[in-house]
């Protein structure tokens, strides 16, 4: 009931059933109107000849007996007609017709006068036996026009008249002309909605398209909840919610792409700033071995050697970095998602970052017990997501720090938490933590050497493919906690 072809149709349906009625009454108004004035213009003189050929005037006075005779005359002659003796105020004196049926004790004489003196036909007067309508007449005035004592008052479609016009509405010639009028609009409807479906074809064809696009392309519960069965409105008001809806997505989509041009630049300026130092430094060394390699010694040699090698390592750790996070930005790499053991995994991180943590001074400690439930989890990506976030602790805290690795049940699945009691993070840095190439605005904060900024940005995006967030507290002076849940396995 909702489509456009339904309304269009119910529209076409209502119209013609108006143009039948108002056609039938015009048409019925139009014959009656059309009746009256051909019988007014015919009879137009019945009442003066009347008085002529029936000697109705004898002396210069009516006389009653012929009034009488030519009233029952009549009356067998032409049952159609109803004649009249009025006064000369419009009174009823005298009729031809059943006393039981005229109902007016006078008539309007405006009509009459309008009548003799008037051509334009038809005038209508009162008609005795109802108060409500008004027919054709003829009228006369008797004696004559100079010395008037009444009216011969002709209703030139009388009750007889009315009776044989109602019989022949019933007739098999007016049923006939209704169903020759029923069959048409029947058949101009069929036309009608014929049209219209082949008119409205495109639309739906185009609704029909633009829902599937939404609904597959956009995937969004707005587009999926626009074209489903219980949807209100037409075509038409799909089509407009679609392009609105269209139009907000389009303009997102702008945005977006402006967002991510800005990042774009920003993480080419940032790229290029943190390739260019190792860069410059490892071919400063090089150069001086290949300019004074005779003047230098062995030792010397070797030093200038392994700085280096530091340097190129430290820049093959930042492509490694950004390729990765570049991935999983992009979304190509998809969790390869297996049953794992977190306390295991954790165990097996924090005794790989054992040695560069006594290096600097920091304990790591893992904290979970061996009854955990599995996470069913990418066993790589995880654990260069707790990689990332230790080495991160590691590198940002002073020494003497303690960083602690805890895991437990719960939520479905697995709660780790990684806590220092270092330092902590500036308020105006937690809301910067997560993106790419941030620094803190303390010299000392996050400046250690080979330190690109990448590695909390890489475990967001590495969370964000298994469905999980990172959650950060902390307070400057009294550590930093980080949190995430990994998904449990789903029992079958």
């Amino acid at each position: 009931m909702n489509t456009l072809y339904t309304k269009l149709s119910l529209a076409l349906a209502l119209l013609l059933i108006a143009v039948g009625i108002v056609y039938g009454v015009i048409s019925l108004s139009a014959t009656q109107r059309h009746l009256e004035a051909v019988s007014q213009t015919l009879n137009r003189k019945l009442a003066r000849t009347l008085v002529a050929d029936r000697n109705l005037v004898r002396e210069g006075r009516i006389d009653e007996e012929a009034i009488k005779k030519l009233f029952h005359e009549y009356m067998q002659i032409n049952p159609g007609i109803e004649i009249y003796l009025l006064g000369t105020e419009g009174e009823i004196m005298s009729f031809s017709a059943d006393p039981k049926k005229v109902v007016r004790d006078r008539v309007s004489l405006a009509p009459i006068e309008r009548f003799l003196t008037t051509d334009a036909i038809p005038v209508l007067g009162d008609d005795p036996r109802n108060r409500d309508l008004q027919k054709a007449f003829s009228v006369t005035p008797i004696p004559s026009s100079q010395n008037v004592e009444g009216y011969l008052y002709v209703v030139l479609r009388g009750e007889a008249f009315d009776v044989a016009t109602q019989a022949f509405r019933e007739s098999y010639f007016v049923r006939l002309s209704l169903y020759a009028i029923g069959i048409s609009l029947f058949v101009a409807l069929l036309a009608g909605l014929l049209v219209f479906w082949r008119m409205t074809r495109r639309v739906r064809r185009l609704s029909s398209s633009m829902g599937r696009f939404l609904v597959q392309e956009a995937g969004s519960a707005n587009s999926t909840a626009l074209f489903t069965d219980d949807a209100t409105g037409d075509e038409i008001d799909l089509l407009e919610r679609a392009f609105e809806l269209m139009s907000a997505r389009i303009k997102e989509q702008i945005q977006l792409l402006k967002s991510q041009d800005t990042q774009r630049r920003e993480m080419v300026a940032n790229v290029s700033h943190d390739l260019r130092t190792p860069l410059a430094s490892m071919n400063g060394y090089l150069e001086t071995l290949k300019l004074k390699q005779r003047d230098l010694s062995d030792a010397t040699k070797q030093e200038y050697l392994e700085v280096a090698l530091r340097y190129g390592r430290q820049l093959a750790k930042l492509v490694e970095d950004l390729f990765e996070l570049a991935k999983l930005e992009a979304m190509d790499q998809q969790p390869d998602l297996e049953p794992c053991s977190i306390p295991d995994l954790i165990q097996d991180v924090v005794q790989k970052l054992g040695l560069k943590a006594n290096a600097r001074g920091v304990t790591i400690k893992a904290d979970a017990p061996k009854d955990l439930p599995l996470a069913c989890v990418d066993i790589r990506l995880i654990e260069r997501l707790l990689e990332n976030i230790i080495v991160n602790a590691v590198d940002h805290n002073p020494r003497g720090t303690q960083i602690s690795v805890s895991a437990q049940g719960g939520n479905g699945g697995v709660d780790v938490v990684v806590r220092d009691n270092g330092k902590g993070i500036r308020e105006g840095d937690m809301p910067h933590l997560f993106e790419r190439f941030y620094r803190g605005k303390e010299p000392d904060a996050y400046g250690q050497e080979g330190h690109a900024g990448l590695g909390l940005a890489i475990a967001k995006q590495i969370l964000a493919l298994h469905a999980q967030t990172l959650s950060v507290e902390s307070r400057p002076g009294r550590g930093t906690a980080i949190a995430f849940t990994l998904p449990g396995v789903q029992s079958k």
